[in-house]
């Protein structure tokens, strides 16, 4: 709704939905009403409804409700948040810092929640813990856990009403995710813990002094928009400073989009909103979360893994990994079968529910294929087929990304390749037989970070100027706080519980940098969402500590902008970052400009503005204040920028602000293509700084040649003034 065009007879916006909802729909209630990250309410209507509503004063857009998903599939020392360097000591005074985790809810009897130590709740919070049925606040909620709220509206219009006997209807967490990502952010310290003797050690969150607040917006089947706008608009209006969102949808015009419109206005409020790149990967253009305003997170791997060992009866082994924590198999070889010899059905390789024949696998083995249905449920159907065990291989899809699994029975992930081996064994040997050896815990696994093949990747599809995913963090195997619910596989079968659980998925990679951003929060109060993005991302890496560039596990090669955005985040070089790219609400607005938004869908995404783009003012995407550049040039014989002798040039504007004490930076940039050179020009291209808060801008010319579509490469700017970094990714496009 247009804020702006509240009629004046009536009081308050709420009056003004009512009536103009009973205008179309005498019987139709409202569901939320959203006045701080949007200017509008949520409502069951029928499609004809919904087309009237369309054409009442003031409506400005009407949007189905959309099913968002979950992106799931040793931390702090990867991250050097154990060198006692000062962040950990600053952010011992951050109980101030609220994070917002947007979720599946909490299990809040575990000890990451325990917060002795932790004094009084910030005078300044407004949430509430609510209490429900198995839901008791009293026992619930802390010093530590100070909110909890659950909203269900949205799903239960669609679905019916909540089956309490699945799901309860309450902030308590009968998925596992939601407290999962919420340890990780933010959970106390836990001396001793692991999953099934694996990963032990102490966890904690990346700001586990923090506090946090949970809003459950995702149900058994799904997450729905008006729900999570819902929950958006309560943990601003509670008194969030960070909200972490391990979800997602496609990629959607921004003001269509209800994320990016909760977080434009969570972030007006001066509150970072950090989101998972997606699981689509390793696809281009596959990103969920792509609104600049918002943090895209990536997913990459630790230095941490679990060997799972192969081992046939000719005598070859091959690696694997795995999270079983039952009986063994033992070191003797027993018969081996491939699944798709041991059924019936089309898709026998895959081993789905009821296709294997337990006549033909008990005892025994059992290569599957990955595919289709859950890495866990396949070992579920061999072990109750009568399989020993399971070997499970990766197709192309996967190639030798390894993601473990806490198995119901004895069995392990290979890659590709050794899965074709083994294949080839079992298919080709009268006897085939094999066995599964357990390795436990490696730590110092190199190299690390690698990043996951299952990790979202870019160009941005909605906006090419703007790169994404912005920087990558750990996403593959992470120990983080459980249910208490269903047990570590997920499994209705599955009858162990645990406090602790190991899951890889980008939902995981995102929390990190929330928590990041929190801990960035506590020290620099005064920094705004951008400028805690933008110390995030310029100071993070692209390299291992001998000069190879980051992997990509999906090719094999160094990974690109594409793939990591900014590189692999590095908190204890965020919190002194020197330099920052600030934005603001204008800024991002002029952008908007530049996208040929009109006044009505800016007035989506800015409710408190009534804001019509200049049209004597020349706008460009390529200009917003972003730490990243994008540069995407035409491959048509002539263009803007284009000259005589075929080359183009883009010029890009940026505004630094210093954030640290006087000094002098120079520039050096860099690039890499394919198929021809493109030159980087800087001016100027030294930055004198003679006092903190000083701003200071500069212009990048990139020039390039005409070059086949579907080119592209890579580039860095690096501003330095001999302690400092300030580097910026630079991705080339041609199209």
């Amino acid at each position: 709704m247009a804020k702006a065009q509240k009629p004046a007879h009536f009081s308050d916006h709420s009056q003004w939905f009512d009536a103009s909802l009973r205008t179309i729909s005498p019987s139709a209630e409202i569901m939320y009403t959203y006045a701080a990250v949007a200017h509008g309410f949520s409502a069951s209507l029928t499609a004809a409804e919904a087309t009237a509503l369309t054409r009442r004063p003031g409506v400005l857009l009407v949007l189905p409700d959309i099913i968002y998903q979950l992106h799931t599939t040793r931390t702090p020392e990867f991250l050097g948040l154990d060198r006692g360097d000062g962040l950990i000591a600053e952010s011992n005074t951050a109980t101030d810092v609220v994070v917002g985790v947007l979720d599946t809810g909490v299990w809040p009897e575990r000890k990451s929640f325990d917060d002795t130590g932790f004094g009084s709740i910030p005078a300044g919070w407004q949430g509430q813990c609510v209490e429900a049925k198995g839901f008791d606040p009293a026992k619930a909620c802390n010093r530590k856990l100070i909110g909890a709220r659950f909203f269900s509206k949205g799903y239960e219009s669609s679905t019916g009403p909540i089956d309490e006997s699945r799901e309860s209807r309450s902030a308590r967490d009968g998925d596992g995710h939601g407290t999962h990502t919420s340890t990780t952010a933010a959970g106390s310290a836990v001396p001793d813990v692991s999953l099934l003797g694996y990963a032990n050690g102490t966890a904690r969150g990346m700001a586990p002094r923090a506090r946090i607040a949970v809003y459950k917006v995702c149900w058994a089947g799904g997450c729905f928009s008006s729900d999570i706008l819902a929950g958006m608009e309560a943990a601003v209006e509670d008194g969030c400073h960070v909200l972490s969102l391990s979800l997602g949808g496609g990629a959607a015009d921004y003001y269509r989009d209800n994320v990016a419109i909760g977080a434009f206005n969570a972030m007006e409020r001066g509150v970072l909103v950090s989101c998972s790149a997606g699981n689509a990967g390793p696809g281009a253009a596959t990103l969920s979360n792509l609104a600049p305003w918002i943090t895209t997170v990536g997913a990459g791997t630790l230095d941490r893994d679990f060997p799972a060992y192969v081992i046939l009866g000719n005598g070859k082994n091959f690696t694997g990994v795995s999270l079983y924590g039952g009986k063994p198999l033992g070191s003797s070889p027993i018969p081996v079968i491939f699944a798709g010899n041991a059924s019936s059905s089309t898709n026998g390789n895959l081993c789905m529910p009821g296709t294997l024949v337990r006549e033909k696998v008990e005892g025994k083995v059992v290569l599957c294929e990955r595919g289709i249905n859950a890495r866990v449920q396949k070992g579920m159907v061999v072990k109750e087929a009568g399989g020993a065990g399971m070997v499970l291989a990766n197709t192309a899809a996967n190639g030798e990304e390894l993601v473990a699994d806490a198995h119901l029975l004895p069995a392990t992930l290979i890659g590709e390749k050794a899965g074709n081996n083994i294949k080839s064994y079992v298919m080709s040997d009268p006897n085939p037989t094999a066995t599964i050896l357990f390795g436990g815990t490696m730590v110092g696994v190199q190299p690390s970070p690698v990043v996951a093949a299952f990790s979202s990747r870019g160009p941005n599809a909605v906006t090419p100027e703007i790169l994404k995913p912005d920087l990558i963090a750990p996403g593959v195997n992470i120990l983080a706080g459980w249910t208490g619910a269903v047990g570590p596989t997920g499994l209705l079968t599955d009858s162990r519980r645990v406090e602790f659980n190991i899951i890889s998925g980008t939902s995981m990679s995102c929390p990190h940098v929330s928590g990041l951003a929190a801990l960035l929060k506590a020290v620099h109060p005064d920094w705004s969402p951008a400028g805690i993005k933008s110390a995030l991302m310029t100071t993070a890496y692209i390299e291992y500590p001998g000069g190879n560039g980051i992997l990509d596990i999906a090719t094999g090669e160094p990974a690109t902008p594409f793939d990591i955005g900014s590189g692999h985040v590095d908190p204890s070089r965020a919190l002194d970052p020197g330099l920052i790219y600030d934005l603001t609400a204008d800024d991002y607005i002029d952008f908007l400009c530049a996208l040929n938004y009109t006044s009505t869908q800016i007035a989506v995404l800015a409710k408190n503005r009534n804001f019509s783009c200049d049209a004597a003012k020349t706008y460009s995407a390529a200009n917003l204040n972003y730490p990243s550049f994008s540069a995407s040039f035409a491959t048509a014989t002539s263009g803007p920028g284009q000259t005589s002798n075929g080359t183009t040039t883009l010029t890009h504007y940026r505004t630094l602000t210093n954030v640290g004490s006087p000094a002098i930076y120079k520039a050096v940039a860099t690039a890499k293509v394919d198929g021809g050179d493109v030159k980087i020009t800087v001016e100027p291209s030294v930055l004198s700084f003679t006092e903190t808060g000083e701003k200071k801008s500069y212009t990048v010319k990139f020039t390039a040649p005409s070059l086949p579509s579907g080119s592209s490469g890579s580039g860095r700017l690096v501003w330095s003034d001999g302690k400092h970094t300030v580097a910026s990714p630079i991705s080339f496009t041609w199209t």
